[in-house]
């Protein structure tokens, strides 16, 4: 009888602050464990040693930022969050200080560039008085911070909660679950 096949796994982690997503000195994908496997995952992947080899960090988050960072064995979530990562949209906290400039949610909404281009319009809210609830596609890293600079916010932590259909939910920091079968970006 011959070896069975392993399906490809997508494993969803809270990245702490101060860990690289994609690449860097402090990989976020060293946090992948099995020691830190959250309990409250309830995808029902049956964990094996193949799922920690091969895996390919997709949808950069800064260094400095916290939340859901997606890493990946399947070709079809990589090309998912590669090629169409633009039409993928992203939700984050940011917590500020400062004092908003006049008319600053409705041009966080629309009409701000980044880069030397105009961004879209996006949806940004109040979640309490000091944190920004973004929703938004095609996020580049900095931009966040640089809009936030552009009404007069000082941007204190960033942290993502969600791509496209996943939320990063009730996951502890530093922990990770699967990508249950059948759910999709």
């Amino acid at each position: 009888m011959g070896a069975t096949r392993t399906e490809p796994a997508t494993i969803l982690l809270h990245k702490p602050e101060g860990y690289d997503a994609i690449r860097g000195p402090r990989p976020a994908a060293d946090l992948v464990r099995p020691d830190t496997h959250w309990d409250g995952d309830a995808s029902g992947v049956v964990q094996v040693p193949e799922h920690f080899k091969y895996l390919t960090p997709l949808v950069p988050l800064e260094t400095d930022a916290s939340g859901l960072v997606v890493l990946t064995q399947d070709r079809r979530a990589r090309r998912r969050l590669t090629e169409d990562v633009a039409q993928i949209e992203q939700e984050f906290v940011v917590e500020t200080r400062g004092e908003i400039a006049p008319y600053g949610l409705a041009r966080l909404n629309h009409g701000l560039q980044f880069n030397g281009r105009a961004l879209p319009p996006c949806k940004v809210s109040w979640q309490n008085e000091f944190r920004l609830r973004f929703a938004l596609k095609d996020v580049q890293p900095g931009q966040l911070r640089d809009v936030c600079a552009q009404v007069g916010l000082e941007v204190v932590a960033i942290r993502r909660i969600r791509i496209g259909r996943i939320p990063l939910a009730k996951m502890p920091v530093g922990s990770w679950r699967y990508l249950p079968p059948g759910e999709k970006f």
